[in-house]
């Protein structure tokens, strides 16, 4: 077992997506201690390394931020929601962990866990117990009774108050108990269940759910704490009653209007989409179980979800990047950068995914390559601008980096043979 220590290494002949120019830059990238300490042009690189430091040699290849994943679910093992809530939760941890792993092989260095995740799970990655992404997590998702969150059928009898993804809470008061139970265990913010959603089992899409009153109490209580919340919203109406009622951050938004889109940027509320969960589920969804109403669901937002995203920047919201993907599915996360680019192009979509998640997240150390910043970068095999292919591609090597060591076959190793074998596999 390695620690999660952090590395020190000089990359150079590189070109470099910073996070915000869309114009690469021929440079060196410096390191110590896990944060990135210079960025140079060609012509300022003077070539020479301490004895002490890792030196990589780009070979002219893009280098760009560590990607971050703002709707990722370590938990959601399975697109059934009983099994994902009731079983043992050291299984849904295990796998999780698991998850959580090939999330970072990918190239996602960050991941925010937007339903599940506890304090555990966070420090067995901080502490090198289990390989993976940095994780910000919300623990379960707050829903009203018949949300989007409960469970139950319609002829289902049975108590459920919440499992590992998502509790089931009403009132003003049980929610503000709720969400300071939340921080206190850790969590960097609050999710809420707003609309209905695709696996659920009674509640339409377009319905917003939970009143003004108890939405409020929530960002209030969430904002005090120098946190925000997050809402699951499809339609115009569940993401207007969100937005009126304080959530900094829309989830999905697939039903968004030219009218709704307007009134988020008033207000400043980002957009994560999560295209690439409806496109998988239409794909894959009889294969994994999906049922003939969750079909059904899945077709109508599937429909609606780039035209959201388009009329989200034609109204000047800050759009993110997510997957919610759920049990098998979980690789097609990078297949998400495939249609953001479809819809976004290379440039914007590279954004989403790193600067702008960063910024929802309040951490500007992320998501840039610049002097400061947290040292976690992706080396890909070609220049996604003239190749966009190179993002998704899972044939195509890459180098992942966190905190300035490499991310290796075994897990995160510091060390010249570490380097040497991701160099080898990049130049192969």
């Amino acid at each position: 077992m390695v620690p999660n220590l952090p590395g020190n290494l000089t990359i150079r002949n590189a070109r470099i997506f910073d996070g915000e120019s869309p114009a690469l830059v021929e440079g060196s990238i410096t390191v110590r201690d896990g944060r990135i300490t210079a960025v140079r042009g060609s012509a300022e690189d003077s070539g020479a390394s301490p004895d002490s430091e890792t030196a990589l040699d780009a070979g002219g290849r893009v280098v760009i931020p560590g990607l971050i994943d703002a709707h990722f679910h370590a938990y959601a093992l399975s697109l059934t929601s009983a099994l994902n809530e009731t079983g043992p939760l050291s299984y849904s941890a295990l796998a999780g962990a698991r998850r959580l792993e090939a999330a970072l092989r990918r190239g996602f260095t960050s991941v925010r866990d937007v339903a599940g995740g506890d304090v555990g799970l966070s420090a067995a990655i901080e502490e090198g117990l289990c390989p993976g992404p940095r994780y910000f997590y919300t623990g379960p998702a707050l829903s009203q009774t018949g949300g989007h969150g409960d469970i139950r059928a319609a002829n289902d009898g049975s108590c459920f108050h919440g499992g590992h993804m998502c509790e089931v809470v009403d009132g003003v008061e049980d929610l503000l108990r709720a969400v300071r139970h939340r921080f206190r265990t850790g969590a960097t913010a609050i999710k809420l269940m707003t609309s209905g959603g695709v696996i659920s089992p009674v509640d339409p899409i377009r319905v917003p759910q939970y009143s003004a009153a108890e939405i409020r109490a929530v960002t209030e209580e969430a904002s005090r704490r120098g946190s925000y919340a997050t809402a699951h919203a499809y339609s115009p109406e569940a993401i207007s009653h969100s937005v009126l009622n304080g959530v900094r951050c829309i989830e999905h938004g697939n039903l968004l209007d030219a009218e709704t889109a307007r009134l988020m940027a008033e207000y400043d509320v980002y957009l994560v989409p999560t295209l690439v969960t409806y496109d998988a589920m239409g794909r894959r969804g009889a294969e994994i179980g999906l049922t003939e109403m969750g079909a059904a669901k899945n077709h109508e937002v599937l429909a609606a979800g780039k035209n959201a995203v388009t009329l989200a920047r034609e109204a000047g919201v800050r759009i993110g990047f997510g997957t919610d993907l759920m049990g098998e599915l979980e690789d097609e996360q990078l297949a998400g950068l495939r249609l953001q680019v479809e819809v976004l192009g290379v440039y914007d979509a590279l954004r989403s995914a790193t600067s702008t998640n960063a910024a929802l997240l309040g951490r500007e150390d992320l998501g840039h390559i610049a002097e400061g910043a947290c040292a976690d970068l992706v080396i890909l095999d070609g220049d996604p601008f003239e190749e966009p292919s190179v993002l998704w591609d899972g044939s195509r090597k890459r180098i992942v980096i966190k905190a300035g060591h490499i991310v290796s076959s075994d897990g995160l190793r510091a060390g010249k043979a570490a380097m040497d074998e991701a160099i080898s596999g990049a130049h192969s």
